[in-house]
């Protein structure tokens, strides 16, 4: 592909297809062409340059609205650091677990210290918060992927099973009102959208902020943890959530899982199918049969949906 005369290559990772790495003689920077949505190109460079000294992300080096024959693109920085599902697929054995894990934790907690005065999201440039088109009642969502999606190809009784799992959910986000905060969520925090450095587990960059919004304070947490629970990783996650996010962060572990099924339903029911999908469809099945959103089919502490 070709951009204004500069030779561009995909980058992995995601399922878009819309990101690229430019290179002219020795600079690099990464085009994100926003073909499916256009609009949102302005939303992410408001997030960069919003979280710019807060979070690790890259600079925003231009941004270009669409129009009737170009779509909207953003150019950023090209940052120099290794896909965390990379690392961890490695499993190198000098890697600094408590390290890496508290470090991850510090990130988590420093979105949590965004705030915002309501659940949604984003509109434009300006982050007006919006729930115009987003469901709020996850009964609800569950039935039209039934009658629509995936799920009607469940059994009656796991079907009704996945209610009474959605009960338990809600009672366990219910019972967390009182301290509870609408803070800027990623909603994509995962392995293949953080850059670390290997040498010294640090966080280089938090990247791909299309499902943005703002939202709970445990939704990253559940969005990280739900193919990873390796005790190596997760606890001191834990710990540098916990010390970095304002206030007190009640169980983290119990509310993450509880706010990440409404991306499980959504994943395990919702078209076309993928990698994530799948795994998604079998960890929901999983905790569905059991009755527990802590429940894991799988030997490994890990998935990776590669």
């Amino acid at each position: 592909m070709d951009w204004h005369g500069t030779a561009v290559k995909p980058l992995a990772g995601g399922y878009s297809g819309e990101t690229f790495l430019a290179q002219t003689g020795g600079d690099r920077a990464v085009v994100r062409i926003y073909r499916r949505n256009p609009q949102r190109a302005a939303i992410d460079a408001s997030l960069l340059r919003l979280v710019r000294g807060i979070i690790p992300v890259p600079d925003v080096l231009e941004e270009r609205s669409a129009t009737s024959d170009m779509p909207a693109v953003l150019v950023t920085e090209h940052l120099h650091g290794v896909p965390l599902d990379h690392v961890l697929r490695a499993d190198p054995s000098g890697l600094d677990w408590e390290t890496l894990g508290y470090n991850l934790g510090w990130v988590l907690g420093s979105l949590s210290s965004i705030p915002f005065l309501r659940f949604g999201m984003f509109a434009d440039a300006d982050l007006t918060v919006t729930t115009d088109g987003m469901p709020t009642d996850l009964a609800a969502w569950a039935q039209s992927l039934r009658d629509t999606g995936r799920l009607s190809a469940w059994a009656e009784q796991d079907w009704l099973r996945l209610l009474a799992l959605i009960d338990i959910a809600e009672g366990i986000v219910d019972d967390g009102q009182n301290d509870a905060r609408v803070v800027l969520a990623h909603s994509d925090f995962n392995p293949k959208n953080i850059l670390v450095d290997p040498t010294d587990c640090g966080i280089v960059g938090l990247l791909d902020w299309e499902f943005a919004h703002a939202g709970s304070i445990h939704t990253d947490f559940g969005n990280f943890t739900r193919f990873e629970r390796d005790e190596r990783l997760v606890d001191p996650m834990i710990e540098g959530f916990v010390d970095r996010a304002p206030g007190r962060i009640r169980g983290p572990v119990e509310h993450g899982r509880a706010m990440d099924l409404w991306a499980l339903v959504e994943l395990a029911g919702g078209a076309p199918s993928n990698a994530v999908r799948e795994l998604a469809a079998q960890l929901l099945l999983a905790q569905v049969r059991e009755q527990d959103l802590q429940a894991w089919p799988w030997d490994a502490p890990r998935v990776d949906p590669v």
